[in-house]
């Protein structure tokens, strides 16, 4: 029962020039992209790198943690990562973070440099913020969304900063806009990617798996899912994965941290959950069989429900009225025809599940009830 914690405590003395990168590696990278790097980490305009441990002396390190989320886990992953020699001298640089609800845009990305090993471009996933989910539903019908093309942006500027092959990745979100800016990236960036690393990340429509753009980077995408991935395969097309184990069950597994692993890698499991195959091949046929405006009328209902509240983060979830959310419910979806109502309440399920589990767990919040909602 393992998990990257352990990996660094236990395996995080070799050195990357002594035990090459791993899967391991990228999902540690990957979240720790989650910290709150803001005023901490030259951006785009900087030539200079801070040291993990520069970071720890800067006036705002507690910043670092202030998503309530994975507070204790990316403290502890902080600690870690700055003890190990695999990760101590590694040099970070070219944070960029935005945020802006007028274009549903949250991106945020950082350049890690490990001492002997490749450059790793991290692009963050979905954070607390509500508008960072308005994009991830508007990948659905989307192509390019806002932050995808930040992401393109982002790797064509950053890799002109440095010499030689780099590797890119992400979690959630993030595994997306890896996967997307190395398929659109100019070319001689393009053949410098050594991989690229989606863990749990949603995927694309059928059109961009299509695309010669994707065939010219599909041989170098490594996709990691959990058991009981929702995010990974919900509203989307799937690349290629292979399936990880965790310690917990359901959605939960998308917490990086329940992801298991054995000696110096992830422990394998042979095919995703019961479940998760069924809602999925159950959502996307649906979902594909509606034409683009269809789609986005969809997903517009969809993301009304949640803004509805009037929350501006997860964390604001602690406090919502469940009777409010009920409500929220029904007003959206009492026009919709018999079967968008059923597709509606399925997602809705798993939508709010979602959020209550990511939040921080000691202020769970109410469980709402769509089976027994009056929609007429």
């Amino acid at each position: 029962m393992k998990n990257i914690l352990d990996y660094l405590e236990e395996s995080g003395n070799d050195r990357m020039d002594e035990r090459a990168f791993c899967d391991v590696d990228s999902l540690i990278l990957s979240q720790f992209s989650y910290l709150k790097f803001d005023g901490i980490i030259p951006g785009m305009g900087s030539e200079n790198a801070v040291t993990l441990k520069e970071i720890a002396a800067h006036p705002d390190f507690e910043h670092l943690f202030s998503d309530e989320r994975y507070a204790k886990d990316n403290r502890a992953l902080f600690q870690a990562m700055m003890k190990s020699r695999r990760f101590g001298r590694m040099k970070v640089n070219y944070h960029v973070n935005i945020i802006d609800p007028a274009w549903e845009l949250q991106f945020s990305a950082v350049t890690c440099l490990p001492e002997k090993g490749s450059v790793y471009v991290a692009f963050r996933g979905t954070d607390e913020n509500l508008i960072g989910w308005k994009e991830d539903f508007n990948m659905a019908f989307i192509t390019p969304v806002p932050s995808q093309e930040k992401a393109v942006q982002y790797l064509n500027c950053v890799a002109e900063m440095f010499a030689g092959d780099f590797i890119v990745g992400g979690h959630s979100k993030g595994g997306n806009l890896a996967v997307y800016a190395s398929m659109n990236c100019k070319k001689r960036i393009k053949d410098r990617i050594l991989r690229v690393y989606s863990h749990d990340g949603p995927g694309f429509r059928e059109e961009v798996l299509q695309s010669a753009a994707y065939e010219g980077i599909r041989d170098r995408i490594h996709k990691l899912l959990p058991h009981s991935s929702v995010v990974g395969m919900l509203l989307q097309q799937q690349e290629a994965y292979e399936v990880i184990d965790c310690r917990s069950v359901g959605l939960l597994q998308h917490d990086p941290y329940n992801w298991l692993i054995e000696g110096t890698d992830f422990k394998r499991s042979e095919e995703l959950g019961l479940g998760t195959r069924i809602m999925d091949d159950g959502l996307n046929d649906w979902v594909c069989s509606l034409n683009q405006e269809e789609l986005k009328c969809f997903v517009e209902t969809l993301y009304s429900v949640v803004e509805a509240t009037d929350v501006k983060t997860l964390l604001d979830l602690k406090s919502v009225d469940k009777r409010k959310n009920a409500n929220a419910v029904i007003t959206a979806i009492k026009d919709m025809d018999e079967e968008t109502k059923k597709m509606m309440k399925q997602i809705m399920k798993v939508l709010f599940r979602q959020m209550r589990d990511t939040i921080k767990r000691e202020a769970p919040l109410p469980v709402i009830k769509l089976n027994s909602l009056k929609t007429e």
